[in-house]
């Protein structure tokens, strides 16, 4: 049996990803640090404390016999290029298999935030992601895709504070206004968070949402060998 680290930044990620994995041969350990979060508006705040603490928590979640690490917080996955680099164990990040998915599917996508702190250091993946080759060996960004970020306001805060009904609510309204209002685009919901209210716009409105639970199953498959209960 496989041993996935998860590392988030708020204790309401734990229960989604033990239901998405709750069908496969895998232990889940929990680790939890919302300190980051709480430092974000500090005036000395800066990757380099993102990157430190990162590190830090990487090594210890492999030292604690670790197979393999799930960052599911976007905030912490910003800075995984670098530091993940430096773990014995594979290191996922949470927006891993949408990305994936991006370069597979060149397009329009409308990539929707509920936490600002997270934007500037996930459109950096989003756009790494989605650069090419070209001929002459240089790097630019695929011409028939298009990203833009938006925020849905005055959502965070409820979920830091534990209004999780209050939160689902307020993002499933603001997932299916950027929907409605970016026709012909692919809406992304760039948040484990997130992932509840986007299916809920799914299933209800009829309005595809993409979200980084429904392709992380299928990636752990193919990269870490998880393997379904018998």
């Amino acid at each position: 049996m496989i041993t996935i680290g998860c590392f988030h930044a708020h204790y309401s990620n734990i229960a989604l990803i033990e239901e998405t994995l709750a069908p496969y041969e895998v232990e889940l350990v929990h680790y939890v640090d919302p300190g980051l979060d709480r430092l974000k508006h500090d005036a000395d705040f800066s990757d380099v404390v993102i990157r430190e603490k990162v590190a830090q928590t990487l090594q210890w979640i492999a030292e604690c016999h670790a197979d393999a690490i799930l960052v599911t917080c976007t905030l912490f996955a910003t800075v995984l290029e670098q530091e993940a680099t430096q773990v014995p164990v594979p290191v996922i990040g949470i927006d891993d298999p949408l990305l994936q998915e991006m370069r597979r599917i060149p397009g329009d996508y409308i990539i929707a935030f509920t936490n600002p702190a997270t934007i500037e250091g996930t459109m950096a993946r989003v756009n790494q992601a989605l650069q090419q080759e070209d001929e002459n060996g240089q790097l630019h960004v695929a011409k028939t895709s298009q990203t833009e970020a938006v925020c849905i306001p005055g959502t965070f805060e409820l979920i830091m504070r534990g209004d999780q009904q209050g939160y689902l609510e307020a993002v499933r309204e603001g997932l299916q206004q950027i929907a409605e209002q970016y026709p012909g685009k692919t809406v992304v919901a760039a948040q484990l968070s997130m992932a509840p209210a986007a299916a809920q716009v799914t299933t209800n409105r009829g309005i595809q949402i993409h979200s980084p639970l429904a392709l992380l199953a299928a990636y752990l498959e193919i990269n870490l060998g998880l393997a379904r209960k018998r």
